[in-house]
């Protein structure tokens, strides 16, 4: 028989503990009470505690009970001797080196996971989503954006009715078999300023800023209403929506409710850039609708050198835009990309 150690036992049926002598003797945990009664357990039984730095030792054992040691060194010792072991995990926990080695696969886990991961699922996510649930999600956002956001427009009737109009036909002619169903709207841009975003379920907003700024350039007007067609057609909006939700539904599991985040999803739409070949879709899509208009693709070179000389004027950085003009691709590399359109057309 082993070393006997004190410790308290609580037999599960009484909230008072009683002092007894823990000695383990053939894969079996003997207590020992004062009378002299011994109660036995199989050691497979026990829940041994893992090691900490502060605290007695609780072991639990599976007929409801439990045993603590009030002196750890005393236990720790007494548990080495038994020949008992802890699992390799808890001796991993222990090992600074093998957290350190745990905390960077996670994190590299993560971030694969982020990068590969999120884009899949978010991919399969929308292309089984129904065409009237993202027409929900878009109605829903572009009322909150409106009475949050967005002021009345002052853009007269008869021009957005041009706009309408001129729009119609591009897409017609980019696109014979039809476009993606499209509504396209005015606002004022109050905090948002000169700009246009596009929504799920086919919401496109331009302010009237950014016909002010373009004014003149209906072949930049009539790019930038292309550009957020496409990211219309290719339910970019929905995309942003669905990993926003997935990273949420994570963060939640790591960080408790998540509620809030989620009512914040039209700010998203209206606050976060597309990703890279996000944009380079759109502009794609622009591209292919002013030339199938007969317009010249390289219009859109003055939104971006109006934008920035803006900017200068101002004093303050451009920064990313709002979904349609995110700084991502860099201005430079958008423009390059319209002037070598403009140049294959001819």
């Amino acid at each position: 028989m082993g070393e006997p150690i004190t410790a308290t036992w609580y037999d599960g049926r009484s909230a008072r503990g009683r002092p007894v002598q823990a000695t383990v003797e053939d894969g079996t945990l003997w207590l020992c009470d004062d009378e002299g009664q011994r109660h036995g357990l199989a050691l497979g039984r026990v829940q041994w505690p893992e090691r900490t730095r502060h605290g007695q030792r609780v072991a639990q054992l599976q007929d409801g009970g439990a045993l603590a040691f009030a002196d750890v060194a005393a236990f720790d010792a007494w548990w080495r001797a038994q020949g008992l072991r802890e699992s390799w995990v808890v001796r991993a926990q222990q090992h600074w080196r093998a957290t350190l080695a745990a905390l960077a696969g996670l994190l590299l886990v993560g971030a694969a996971g982020y990068v590969w991961g999120v884009p899949w699922v978010a991919a399969g996510v929308v292309a089984a989503t129904p065409a009237t649930v993202e027409a929900a999600i878009g109605d829903t956002a572009l009322e909150q954006l409106r009475a949050g956001l967005f002021q009345p427009t002052r853009t007269p009737p008869e021009v957005q009715a041009r706009w309408r109009s001129q729009l119609e036909a591009a897409l017609q002619q980019a696109y014979p078999e039809g476009p993606a169903p499209w509504q396209l709207h005015f606002a004022g841009g109050g905090r948002l300023g000169a700009n246009a975003v596009a929504l799920p379920g086919g919401h496109i907003v331009i302010t009237d800023e950014l016909l002010a700024l373009l004014q003149g350039a209906d072949d930049a007007v009539l790019g930038v209403l292309a550009h957020e067609h496409g990211h219309v057609r290719r339910r970019h909006g929905l995309h942003a929506v669905v990993r926003f939700g997935i990273v949420s539904a994570a963060a939640s599991v790591a960080l408790g409710d998540f509620s809030a985040i989620v009512a914040g999803v039209p700010a998203l739409l209206a606050h976060l850039g597309y990703s890279r070949d996000a944009e380079r879709e759109a502009d794609a899509d622009a591209a292919h609708v002013l030339r199938a208009a007969g317009r010249d693709p390289a219009a859109m070179v003055l939104l971006f050198e109006r934008l920035a000389a803006r900017s200068r004027s101002e004093g303050t950085d451009r920064g990313g835009l709002p979904i349609a003009f995110a700084s991502h691709p860099a201005d430079e590399e958008r423009m390059r990309f319209f002037r070598e359109a403009a140049r294959s057309r001819r």
